[in-house]
């Protein structure tokens, strides 16, 4: 069972002395550097700052929606799931929805303008590189990388109509409640426009009826989502055109006219 783990101080009162953590004497978390993304307490410290209304609570490592629901289910709320897409041209988009809500990933790739089969699971190494998250820990907060600074959110619109919404806090041993608003204020403080969506809808997609979502595609690809293609040429292998000219000439004499004269007399005119 989750514990109340710590709170924005507004929610504090609602807490038992018991439940209160105790003040920390230690300095703030310092600020990551683009190369070192923000850590759990980094995050907690950026939405105090904001004044966003959170509850975190503390429990197990969990990987899946299911095994969160045995620590947080009792609690209300809802339960979101989270995924890291990729599609064709390496663009990157995290999906977070209600938990039952069905996500259609072809339907989802026609509403974006990919085609039916545009999008596909991102492998771990962008939860790594670009999210800065390991396995398990996708979430709307990662976005505050900015090393995710390119990457798509496109948000259940089922979260508006929830008073309490769950998510982790960059770390699976952690879940944060806060609603919908709060959740917007903290994307809008990093630049990004919440884009709230109907993935149960499946609008027509035509000639007469261009992608409802097309402008959620990004304009840019993460700068480490793709390495990049070694060239494998070998570099010690001569160029036909470093072959000496005179050289060239005479070998090509020396073929044509190789059927005719003996192959004795060719090697002595060769090397005479």
């Amino acid at each position: 069972m989750a514990q109340a783990l710590c709170s924005h101080p507004r929610n504090r009162d609602a807490l038992s002395d018991s439940s209160r953590p105790s003040p920390s004497t230690r300095p703030p978390p310092p600020s990551p550097s683009p190369a070192m993304g923000y850590t759990k307490d980094q995050l907690l410290a950026r939405l105090q700052e904001l004044k966003v209304d959170f509850t975190c609570y503390d429990h197990p490592v969990v990987l899946t929606v299911e095994e969160q629901a045995r620590h947080v289910g009792h609690l209300g709320g809802a339960l979101s799931k989270n995924l890291l897409l990729k599609d064709k041209k390496h663009r990157l988009y995290v999906v977070s929805a209600l938990a039952e809500t069905k996500v259609d990933m072809k339907i989802l790739s026609q509403r974006l303008g990919l085609g039916k089969g545009g999008l596909r699971m991102a492998p771990e190494e962008n939860l790594l590189q670009v999210l800065q998250v390991p396995l398990g820990c996708v979430t709307p907060f990662a976005l505050i990388n900015e090393s995710a600074s390119a990457v798509s959110l496109l948000l259940d619109k089922g979260f508006k109509s929830k008073q309490t919404c769950y998510f982790h806090p960059l770390t699976n041993d952690v879940t944060i409640a806060l609603n919908s608003s709060n959740l917007d204020k903290f994307l809008i403080s990093i630049g990004k426009q919440p884009a709230h969506v109907n993935f149960e809808d499946a609008p027509a997609v035509g000639k007469d009826s261009p992608p409802d979502l097309a402008h959620l595609v990004p304009s840019a690809v993460p700068n480490s989502s793709v390495q990049p293609v070694e060239n494998t040429t070998p570099t010690n292998v001569p160029h036909q055109n470093n072959v000496p000219k005179a050289t060239g000439q005479l070998l090509m004499h020396a073929i044509l006219i190789s059927n005719f004269i003996p192959c004795s007399y060719l090697l002595y005119l060769l090397f005479m």
